[in-house]
């Protein structure tokens, strides 16, 4: 570091910066290790137990009014961000707000329980969600935050080469999927197997599962697996809230299965950024979700009975069963095995029954006499431009958004995002030719909704194209394991952990599907609501 900052402490330096900061950090870990360690009770007795008493009693005694005023102020604070800083400068942006208003009744109106509705969890998982999204999508020091740690996941992640290139030899690009794609999920689940050994992975979620609790109102055992949820998969999750899950009731058991829904795992989430697909996004909307799981299950099954999970259940969440950090790795790379060969037997198996599909259609349209081939693909672009439309999708996109929700629902966000990344590699070549870097010709279709590459020899095929707005609410939209095949994942999993509340699971499933794709659609809405192209970007904010 000496050596590095010798001419001056700038972003020229950001790796010296970096190690800089892991330094602080490591630093500030240690110290508040050994104060807790050493000195945690003389302090609590002496100093913080007090003031905490005296802060709960004057917070039981005015109890109402503290919470109309902390109401007040977040209200205030939210309606003078949507007209001040959306209003007046994207106008157009005020459609997503129609969309959460939307979601929001349609939930309500086909409630489990309608009367029973709390509304603090609903409120203040939206408000969570809308906090988040600001920092990320409308602060220079939220974006530069999350492009930073997205382009550090983007270089990790390009270390997993090393290994296809042995195994596979140097052609292994050849068959980028298969080679290239897949065996990211197997390198992100060995680091995360280590993290868990080493105990940086229950920190991390007890402390975002006692941020959702203490401010959303959820029980011990559906905030903690909705925090898990953020870092693994859908039946990884209910593995560390396992000894609760017999005791859950039916509306903890919904929230359970709604964040697997609404969230995808880390190692799948590497795997779209290698897609193409922008990583400061697909983070931020795997933070996004799990408190719109959570707001969402409460709305659509609202809880009836008393929790029996307690706080010091989270508190006691279980270490890793591994000796070593070297078992660790290894059983992290045998456990994605298994998740591998599913992503590519459903890819495989859902692509040829979509063709099929589409196939049947066209045939059936050619026999009515329709002008254009009919196709899934072509039909969800219609059925679901509703949906797109209320996030706030530019009316151009809307077609392609609606396309490639129904996509994720009917098969799996896995085929989706592929589709989506090429949608935006269209893009960047079409600004290519547009800024003079490709000589390419270009000629645009008469709707308008797609381009052809065009040399002296022949026009390529119709490449149809997306916006940044239309991308980024995409991105937000389809980050979820929301889709039919999952209920099956979903029962098998939870299933098999608790046998005996199999009815109870198979009877609210479908309920948490849904749930867990509307909790995608309002984060699509509230990145709709803040998101503006263009006005945070390197030249604007700076570099780290």
């Amino acid at each position: 570091m000496i050596h590095n900052f010798q001419n001056g402490f700038d972003s020229t330096n950001e790796p010296a910066i970096r190690l800089f900061t892991l330094n602080i950090f490591a630093a500030f870990c240690v110290s508040y290790w050994a104060i807790k360690k050493y000195y945690g009770n003389q302090i609590w007795k002496s100093c913080m137990k007090p003031c905490t008493h005296s802060v709960s009693t004057f917070a039981y005694k005015h109890e109402k009014a503290l919470k109309w005023i902390a109401g007040a102020i977040a209200f205030l604070a939210v309606a003078a961000i949507i007209i001040f800083d959306i209003a007046l400068q994207a106008p157009n942006n005020l459609i997503s707000l129609s969309g959460l208003a939307v979601y929001i009744i349609l939930c309500y109106i086909f409630s489990a329980h309608p009367s029973k509705v709390r509304w603090r969890p609903v409120i203040l998982g939206l408000l969570l969600q809308f906090v988040f999204a600001y920092l990320i999508l409308r602060t220079c020091a939220g974006y530069l935050t999350f492009k930073w740690f997205g382009d550090r996941v983007s270089e990790f992640l390009v270390h997993t080469d090393a290994g296809s290139m042995f195994v596979f030899g140097n052609s292994y690009t050849e068959h980028p999927f298969a080679f290239k794609v897949l065996p990211v999920i197997i390198f992100f689940s060995t680091f995360i197997s280590m993290l868990y050994y080493l105990g940086v992975m229950q920190v991390v979620i007890h402390k975002v599962a006692w941020l959702m609790q203490v401010t959303m109102g959820t029980t011990a055992g559906e905030s903690l697996n909705a925090s898990a949820n953020i870092f693994v998969g859908q039946t990884e999750a209910p593995l560390i809230i396992r000894p609760m899950l017999p005791d859950m009731t039916k509306s903890e058991l919904h929230a359970v299965m709604t964040g697997g829904f609404a969230t995808i795992a880390g190692s799948v989430l590497a795997t779209y950024i290698t897609f193409g697909v922008p990583a400061n996004h697909l983070l931020s909307a795997s933070f996004m979700s799990a408190p719109a799981a959570l707001a969402m299950s409460k709305l659509f099954y609202p809880e009836t009975k008393r929790s029996k999970t307690k706080v010091d259940d989270v508190q006691n969440m279980g270490a890793a069963q591994d000796r070593n950090l070297i078992e660790a790795a290894s059983n992290g790379a045998s456990t994605a095995i298994k998740l591998v060969a599913n992503i590519a037997a459903n890819v495989l198996a859902f692509l040829a029954l979509l063709e099929f599909i589409n196939q049947t259609l066209i045939w059936f349209g050619a026999l009515a006499g329709a002008q254009q081939d009919i196709t899934f693909q072509y039909i969800c672009s219609y059925v679901l431009f509703p949906f797109a439309y209320v996030m706030g999708t530019p009316l151009e996109d809307c077609k392609q958004v609606a396309t490639l929700i129904g996509v994720k629902t009917f098969t799996n966000e896995f085929i989706a995002y592929d589709q989506l990344a090429k949608l935006i590699k269209n893009r960047h070549s079409l600004d290519a030719w547009a800024s003079g870097v490709s000589n390419q010709t270009i000629d645009f279709n008469a709707a308008g909704d797609c381009y052809h590459l065009r040399n002296s020899t022949h026009t390529g095929a119709c490449l149809p194209t997306i916006s940044e707005r239309g991308e980024t609410i995409a991105t937000y939209a389809l980050c979820g394991f929301a889709n039919l095949g999952s209920i099956g994942i979903m029962l098998g999993g939870l299933g098999a952990m608790v046998p005996q509340r199999k009815k109870d699971i198979a009877t609210t499933v479908l309920r948490a599907m849904i749930a867990g794709n509307v909790a995608c659609f309002m984060t699509a809405c509230i990145a709709g609501l803040l998101s503006v192209p263009g006005a945070l970007n390197p030249e604007t904010c700076g570099t780290i």
